[in-house]
């Protein structure tokens, strides 16, 4: 990129400013006239300069206009007007004047602004295409949010910069010098202290402005360095809270926040005093022409009507002056945030742009080798991963490597998938070297997963087909509005230097799927082989079961999920199990289910806002106070405390009892024996209405199964039933849209997947009921063909920024699945499974073998084993030993010859 901010901006919006330059020079002729015109208004109509009778005229708008050194002329005779016509005219042509001055402005200033936005635009996407190059060593010293920060908003002044950086100094020079030379036509020593004195001026000021721009400099690279800091603990607050260590990260912000409030102090003292020394050498030339002006007036070689011009003069030399000065502090400005933006974006080399041009098809390469030639890879402390390795994996192996000492297989692994380049040698894919292909090969044909693979913030699908999207595939064809927009989109984006990809068009590559047997399904089939060899296809369906659907945008789902619902409870009922769950009756309590959920008889969205929980509400009490449940369930609250606090009060806070309870803590139980204790002495005096409440919320939240406590009599059960219609009856606005009430023949948009197809509880009296539910339900989904749908679902789960969202065995299995997603000659595995159970290892790395072997291209599997152990399940294996190659063969022959690899499997 152009070192230089001015001529970054000239070289990509050179015709647009000599366009709005030459707007500016036009606009120039209505400014004008119009300050002459208040003149002509004044002089003419109103004090009757040339109307010296009742009757007399004048001509209004006559001209000539003659060509110099020509006889060629123009000229309009006018119209003649009298004394108010005149003054009518003319303050109409002012009208306009202001009018069209107006229109100048506002054109002028959205052009600029339009201009800015543009270059803005070229800038984040020049720097962002420039990470996007950036070789893998420079990467890893880049903090994420300091490039983020640098991008979105270090470069924003330069879109304002953008607009004035010609035209401003243009406009004011040209005001100041007009000023300048008014003074010297009116007394040569008024001009030359006018002209001392702005020298003065344009030689102090930007001096002492360099200390505000080094300052503004340091600044910047504070906050900067704040921005990554408060980034680092956002990505790390696990390991704060784990390690205690949230008091130094304080004191660290502190002490930076410290350095950047001394900074911006002196900041504004250097800000004011050049604000100070300004203004008084504003005020300063005045005073010289009061005195020194004076003076010529009375010897006589000045007259008054020269020495008021001379000031009037320069009272418009100041503003424009002022202004150009400003520019100048700001070009300053923006040049050292240009250039300490640029330090950062240039890491030395960069991934040549051909590299990364957009191929729909995969260009064909020759070769079926993957090699490292004498390859010597450098970590970042300067040690040798690699030593001088060379070796070669032909195409349809499964090799499996291992590390004795060193971390050697990771370091190949890593080279084969171009993370990291070599200090020395190369790597060859064919006979190309591996950095030399473009990425449209080298990233369709060599696939690679790790622990450590990034998500990004999106649905779990999103994320699985993440490996597919190269290029737009297909175009779209936009009509109407849209395509007027649409063109827009490309024209600005062309003006801007941006590419204009349509990312509305469909970028998945349905020819890389790994599954290609020619059907319309192959996408489909490819995602579910995957998720089913990984074994994420239960956790798939988990996610879904606690998924909502809205029954409004797809409900002939919401239907089929309705049907399921029936069809469970006539299986359950056909096979005797119908025990096992209690389903929802509209007019029967149901013993599995909360108090209030069987008063609300209805699921509960969750509230955006502070409202709480239902339970919580002020009407959920009066509903009980009207319905006379509120004694009922305050004397079964009582019972239920008394008996809390006889078999918990003693139990220290961590004892498992307490995981038994919900809603209720060991400090609950605390608050609630001293209140009994109050009551025992007082009397029941003394208790406040929030206790009393606390003591009903005990029973809101009772279950007789779970606690078996035998306070739950027949007549609360009636008269709860007995108050469901009550609480509809007059149900406040604020819980309408977080309430929907149950209905066995409608879907629910307000309860999970899992609680539509349920529709009741589970029965705490048999032990076994979720696996038996489980069973039968899952059995019933595929006979209905519900399963594919419940996993589309499950597939929509937003994982969140980085995978967050997933357990951190669920990111590795989701690593695996997205690799084996795509078609690849050549995948790569780097320690992908740390972790997990071994059996569990065993089972994944099998079928992930047996998976990619089904494909008739005949891959290599290349995996980094962090159970040794697994080397059998592969045709090769490869020994590391402190960065070289100890070991090179067959797992048997390794066995019966090699001690290293013996002793490891072991």
């Amino acid at each position: 990129m152009e070192r230089n901010l001015l001529r970054y901006i000239w070289k990509h919006t050179r015709r647009q400013q000599v366009f709005i330059l030459a707007i500016v020079l036009l606009s120039m002729v209505p400014y004008f006239a119009a300050f002459d015109l208040p003149k002509q208004i004044i002089n003419g109509p109103i004090q009757g300069s040339g109307f010296e009778t009742a009757d007399s005229t004048a001509l209004f708008m006559e001209f000539t206009l003659a060509v110099p050194f020509t006889d060629l002329s123009w000229s309009f005779e006018g119209f003649e007007l009298d004394r108010m016509s005149m003054l009518m005219a003319l303050s109409g042509v002012f009208l306009f004047l202001v009018i069209v001055n107006g229109l100048f402005k506002f054109y002028i200033n959205t052009y600029k602004g339009r201009l800015g936005e543009r270059l803005l635009r070229r800038i984040r996407f020049e720097l962002v295409d420039r990470v996007l190059r950036f070789p893998p060593s420079a990467l890893k010293q880049a903090h994420g949010a300091e490039v983020s920060t640098m991008v979105k908003d270090e470069v924003e002044p330069f879109g304002g910069f953008t607009g004035d950086a010609f035209v401003q100094p243009v406009m004011l020079g040209g005001q100041a010098a007009a000023a300048l030379f008014f003074i010297f036509l009116q007394n040569l020593a008024l001009g030359m202290i006018a002209f001392v004195m702005v020298a003065i001026q344009v030689g102090i000021i930007p001096k002492m402005r360099r200390r505000l721009i080094d300052l503004g400099r340091q600044r910047q690279i504070t906050a900067r360095h704040l921005a990554g800091k408060v980034g680092e603990i956002v990505d790390g607050i696990d390991t704060i809270h784990t390690y205690d260590t949230s008091n130094y990260e304080r004191a660290d912000i502190a002490h930076r926040l410290g350095h950047i409030y001394k900074i911006r102090y002196e900041l504004y003292q250097w800000k004011f005093l050049v604000k100070f020394v300004n203004n008084f050498l504003s005020q300063l030339t005045p005073f010289l022409f009061y005195s020194i002006g004076g003076y010529f007036a009375l010897k006589g070689s000045l007259d008054v009507g020269q020495l008021v011009a001379v000031i009037n003069a320069y009272k418009d030399l100041p503003g424009p002056l002022k202004e150009l000065i400003d520019w100048d502090q700001s070009r300053q400005d923006v040049q050292v945030k240009y250039e300490q933006v640029l330090e950062q974006f240039e890491p030395g080399q960069l991934v040549d742009p051909s590299l990364h041009e957009v191929k729909p098809v995969t260009p064909a390469y020759a070769g079926t080798v993957l090699a490292a030639h004498n390859l010597t890879v450098i970590d970042g402390s300067g040690a040798k991963t690699l030593d001088n390795v060379t070796l070669k994996i032909e195409r349809g192996e499964t090799v499996a490597i291992i590390d004795n000492a060193g971390n050697g297989g990771e370091s190949l692994a890593e080279s084969f998938a171009r993370i990291v380049w070599p200090a020395s040698g190369r790597v060859s894919l064919g006979d190309a070297d591996l950095l030399e292909l473009p990425e449209a090969v080298s990233g369709r044909k060599v696939t690679y997963a790790s622990a450590d693979s990034y998500f990004f913030h999106g649905s779990l699908k999103d994320n699985l087909l993440y490996g597919l999207k190269h290029a737009p595939t297909t175009t779209v064809s936009y009509s109407g509005e849209e395509a007027t927009h649409r063109n827009w989109e490309i024209r600005e984006a062309e003006l801007a230097g941006n590419c204009a990809f349509d990312l509305n068009a469909d970028w998945i590559d349905r020819r890389s799927t790994s599954v290609l047997r020619g059907f319309d399904d192959d996408l489909k089939q490819s995602l579910m082989r995957a998720l089913d060899a990984v074994q994420l296809t239960p956790d798939v369906m988990e996610l879904a079961l606690h998924s909502y659907l809205d029954p409004e945008e797809n409900p002939a789902l919401a239907g089929r999920i309705v049907e399921m619902r029936h069809s469970l409870r006539e299986t359950l009922q056909a096979e005797g199990l119908s025990n096992i769950v209690a389903h929802f009756d509209p007019a029967a309590y149901n013993a599995e289910a909360t108090v209030a959920e069987n008063l609300l008889f209805a699921a509960t969205r969750i509230s955006s806002s502070a409202d709480g929980d239902v339970t919580e509400s002020e009407y959920l009490f009066e509903v009980l106070e009207v319905s006379g449940l509120y004694d009922m369930l305050y004397e079964m609250g009582l019972k239920i405390a008394d008996d809390l606090v006889e078999i918990f009060a003693d139990l220290p806070p961590e004892h498992p009892f307490f995981q038994q309870l919900d809603r209720v803590s060991a400090e609950d139980i605390a608050k609630y024996q001293q209140l009994l204790q109050r009551m025992q002495s007082r009397t029941g005096a003394g208790i406040t209405e929030e206790e009393a409440r606390s003591i009903v919320r005990l029973s809101l939240h009772y279950v007789e199964p779970r606690y078996r406590f035998g306070v739950l009599t027949q007549d609360i059960m009636d008269a709860v039933v007995a108050a469901r219609d009550k609480f509809y009856a007059n149900l406040p606005a604020n819980l309408r849209d977080r309430i929907e009430r149950y209905d066995p023949h409608r879907y629910m948009a307000a309860a999970t997947l899992r609680e539509n197809v349920l529709f009741g509880k589970l029965s705490h009296r048999v032990a076994d009921a979720p696996a038996k539910i489980r069973k039968i339900a899952g059995e019933i989904m595929r006979e209905k063909g519900l399963f594919e749908s419940f996993i589309a679902l499950g597939l929509n789960f937003e994982v969140g920024t980085g995978g967050r969202r997933l357990t951190l065995t669920q990111r590795h299995k989701l690593s695996l699945a997205r690799a084996l997603v795509r078609r690849s000659d050549f995948y790569i595995f780097n320690r992908a499974l740390p972790g997990l159970d071994r059996r569990v290892q065993e089972e994944i790395v099998k079928a992930v073998i047996d998976f990619l072997k089904e494909q008739d291209n005949d891959p290599t599997v290349i995996w980094v084993l962090s159970n040794t152990s697994l080397s059998r399940l592969f045709h090769r294996v490869i020994v590391f030993d402190r960065g070289t190659v100890a070991e090179d063969g067959t797992f048997e022959a390794l066995d019966r010859d090699s001690g290293i690899f013996r002793s490891l499997v072991a």
